[in-house]
C-alpha cells in the first residue's frame, strides 16, 4: 500500500476573532488608523475585517492543501473541530480531487488553544474506529525520564508537563498493516536574538520525550514498526543564507529525534531546497536586516518505513507564501519589484498577506508495509 502523507503548519486555523489578552495581529494595523468612539463599533469592525482576512488566507491554504495530493494530513495550529470540519468543506475539497474525513483533534496545552489535528482520504479504512487518537498533552519530564537538571532555570519541576503544544498519537488500522503517526508542535524559538539558544534545551526534552512514546509504545521492536514522526518542530540542522550559502546550525533541540533513531525523508533532497520558513529580521546587529531560509517542518520516518522506501517523493510546496518571501535562496535581487513581479504563487497572494500560511507543507509518498507478521500493538483511545 502506498500513501502520500503531508504536514502542513496552517497558521492560526481558529474560530476566535480575538484570543487572549492580545487582538489578532492580521486586524491591528488597519485598526490603528481609526478613531472609535463606541467600544462594539470597535469589535464589529474588527470582526469584519477578519472575516474578510480569513478568507483569502483559507482560499491559499486550501490550494497548498490540494496540491500535496495528500492522503493523510497532519496539521499544526487548528482551534478545534469545529473550525476544521468547515474548512475541509467549503475550502479544500471545493479545490481538491480529494475529500478528506476522519477529522481527529484533542486539545493539548498551548495557552491559545491551537493544536495539532489529523485528517485522512474519506475512505481511507473502513470503519473510522480504525483510527484511535491519543494525546500526550499530560505527559510530564519526570514520567517520560527526560527531566534534566538545566531545565530548573525554566523553574520546571519534573512533575510539569513536558509538552508546550502536544505530541498527537494517531494510530491506524489499515486492515493488512498498521501505521502510527506522532504529529508533535514543538515549542516556539521566539523572537528574540537568541531565543533560539535560550528554549533549545526545552525543545530537545519534547525531543526526548517523543523518542521514549514511541520506543514505549513499540517496544524492543521500534525499529520495525511503522511509524512517522512528523510536524512542525520549530528548530533547524541548518541554515540557508545571502547568496544561498548553507551553514550548520548545530546543536539543534531536535537531534535525538535524528541522532540513532528516525530517517529525515526529504534527505535526498539537496539542503538549499529543504527550506519550510523564511526569516527575516528588521534589524541585525550591523543595522541591516537579516534573513534565513531554514527547515522547520520535517517527516521523519521509522528505520522499517526508510528502508523499503528509498525514493519517498519529497515535495515541499511554496506556492502560498506572501510575495516578501523569495523562493529562491541563491537570487541575489530582494527588491519590491523583483519579488513582486514573479510568477510563482497562487492568485490573490500579496506581498505580507493573504498568504496561505508562513510554514510550507511538506508531502512525501511511502510504501506501508504488511507488519502483521508479529504481535500488534495496541494503544487505548483518549477521551481527551
Amino acid at each position: 500500500m502506498k500513501l502520500r502523507i503531508a504536514t502542513f503548519n496552517v497558521e492560526n486555523l481558529v474560530s476566535r476573532n480575538v484570543y487572549g489578552p492580545r487582538q489578532r495581529p492580521q486586524t491591528a494595523p488597519a485598526l490603528s488608523l481609526f478613531d472609535f468612539a463606541d467600544p462594539a463599533m470597535r469589535e464589529q469592525a474588527q470582526a469584519a475585517m477578519a472575516l474578510n482576512l480569513e478568507d483569502d488566507d483559507r482560499q491559499a491554504t486550501a490550494l497548498a492543501i490540494a496540491e500535496t495530493g495528500a492522503d493523510i494530513l497532519a496539521l499544526q495550529e487548528v482551534d478545534n473541530l469545529g473550525v476544521l470540519a468547515p474548512f475541509l468543506k467549503h475550502y479544500v475539497h471545493a479545490v481538491s480531487d480529494i475529500r478528506y474525513s476522519h477529522l481527529r483533534l484533542l486539545h493539548g496545552n498551548d495557552p491559545r488553544g491551537i493544536d495539532c489535528a489529523f485528517a485522512a482520504r474519506k475512505g481511507l479504512v473502513g470503519d473510522d474506529e480504525a483510527i484511535v487518537a491519543r494525546s500526550h498533552h499530560e505527559a510530564t519530564f519526570g514520567g517520560l525520564g527526560v527531566y534534566d537538571r538545566a531545565l530548573e532555570r525554566f523553574d520546571i519541576t519534573p512533575d510539569d508537563r513536558v509538552f508546550n503544544r502536544d505530541c498527537l498519537e494517531i494510530a491506524i488500522d489499515l486492515g493488512d498493516r498498521d501505521l502510527t503517526l506522532f504529529i508533535c508542535h514543538l515549542k516556539s524559538m521566539g523572537y528574540a536574538a537568541d531565543g533560539r539558544e535560550q528554549t533549545r534545551i526545552l525543545r530537545e526534552a519534547e525531543a526526548r520525550a517523543v523518542r521514549a512514546i514511541v520506543e514505549a509504545r513499540f517496544g524492543a521492536q521500534w525499529r520495525e514498526a511503522n511509524w512517522i514522526v512528523l510536524g512542525d518542530l520549530n528548530d533547524h540542522r541548518f541554515a540557508i543564507g545571502p547568496g544561498g550559502v548553507v551553514m550548520p546550525t548545530l546543536p539543534s533541540g531536535i537531534d535525538p529525534l535524528f541522532d540513532d533513531f528516525a530517517v529525515d525523508a526529504t534527505t535526498g533532497v539537496a539542503e538549499i531546497d529543504r527550506w519550510t520558513l523564511y526569516h527575516r529580521d528588521r534589524e541585525g546587529p550591523d543595522g541591516g536586516p537579516v534573513e534565513r531560509h531554514v527547515q522547520l517542518d520535517h517527516i521523519l520516518i521509522s528505520p522499517a518505513l526508510a528502508a523499503v522506501n528509498p525514493d519517498p517523493q519529497p515535495q515541499i510546496v511554496r506556492r502560498g507564501l506572501a510575495y516578501a518571501t523569495p523562493l529562491d535562496p541563491t537570487h541575489p535581487d530582494r527588491s519590491i519589484a523583483w519579488l513582486s513581479t514573479r510568477a510563482d504563487r497562487y492568485p490573490r497572494i500579496g506581498w505580507l498577506r493573504p498568504q496561505a500560511s508562513d510554514h510550507c507543507p511538506v508531502a512525501v509518498s511511502l510504501t506501508i508495509p504488511d507488519n502483521r507478521a508479529g504481535e500488534r500493538a495496541k494503544i487505548d483511545p483518549d477521551t481527551g
